[in-house]
């Protein structure tokens, strides 16, 4: 027996008054989510922090109509009984789980909450075989179909095409100077910083295991200093520039692949296999960086070619030069 789902109760075995306790207990927690969309977005979106108020305002007034329509049939002590407790009903995720996604997701998951809702009362009514019983699950699934168009409505209202062009251009900066720079920050340090001390053992030595181990420690010593260092520059307070923690996962994991691109050909015993191979995955690497530059910080394509890829040429040379010495 899976402990928590023998105390379950299923759906169909539920009473009117349970089936309207548990529809109060829903609308009082999607009004809690939405209020926590509304904090979470107020300073950076506020017009989507508006559409979230308005959905909670209607939650709070759908909850209102079902407790007096409790009181009007059974009395004022509403049995506690929640999502969790029956079998099969719809889930909602947890909001620390989604309250870091994307604005556009965010907007997304509160349309799902409604569309799921009327979704699942529908089935339920179609189920019933209780005249009484079906009557009152058409009836929510009615409501949460209005809740739906409603949302669309707000948004509409909430969200002209001025304010939602401003709000997505603020959240594509912010996941610009968030995750991109800090990233491709790192992805060149990590690509072109450990090219000079893989390729000078690479031709020192000529030994794969030794060059493996080589740029293994260049690897993850330049991640773990780019994301402290990227994580310690700045709060990100004033500059806009986001979490230190993201910028440094980013900037330290990106720097671990870009070094760990070339290194990994390594693995090969062949020395020149190897060699070879690391090369060819020096020029892909220091073009997709190029292609990155162009595309997310609109930097011309000339220019990014000049600054990476004949940097990282530079730095190869020189690292084989020394090496071959």
């Amino acid at each position: 027996m899976i402990p928590g789902f023998a105390q379950r109760k299923r759906f169909s075995d539920l009473s009117e008054q349970d089936v309207i306790a548990l529809a109060i207990s829903s609308e009082e927690d999607d009004a809690r989510i939405y209020r926590t969309y509304a904090q979470k977005l107020r300073d950076e979106f506020p017009d989507s922090a508006a559409l979230f108020d308005d959905m909670a305002a209607e939650e709070d007034e759908h909850r209102s109509v079902l407790i007096a329509l409790h009181q009007k049939r059974f009395g004022d002590t509403i049995p506690m009984i929640r999502r969790e407790h029956v079998s099969g009903y719809y889930a909602r995720k947890p909001v620390w789980l989604i309250e870091n996604l994307s604005l556009d997701r965010i907007r997304s998951e509160a349309r799902g909450m409604e569309q799921a809702a009327e979704a699942f009362y529908l089935k339920a009514a179609a189920q019933t075989t209780d005249a009484a019983t079906r009557d009152l699950l058409g009836k929510l699934a009615a409501a949460e179909a209005t809740h739906d168009q409603k949302a669309g409505a707000m948004e509409d209202t909430h969200l002209n095409e001025s304010a939602r062009s401003n709000e997505d251009s603020d959240a594509h900066r912010k996941f610009i100077l968030t995750w991109v720079q800090p990233g491709l920050a790192g992805l060149m340090d990590g690509s072109v910083s450990t090219l000079a001390p893989i390729f000078a053992t690479a031709f020192a030595t000529q030994n794969t295991h030794t060059t493996f181990l080589v740029g293994l420690a260049a690897s993850v010593g330049a991640g773990i200093s780019m994301g402290f260092t990227e994580a310690a520059s700045d709060d990100g307070q004033l500059s806009g520039r986001g979490s230190p923690i993201k910028r440094g996962i980013a900037a330290g994991v990106m720097t671990t692949i870009g070094g760990l691109g070339h290194t990994l050909p390594y693995l090969i015993p062949d020395f020149w296999t190897a060699t070879i191979t690391a090369i060819l995955i020096v020029f892909v690497e220091l073009w997709a960086i190029a292609w990155i530059q162009n595309k997310y910080m609109e930097t011309p394509i000339m220019r990014a070619v000049f600054q990476v890829v004949l940097g990282g040429g530079l730095v190869f040379a020189a690292g084989a030069l020394i090496g071959g010495g």
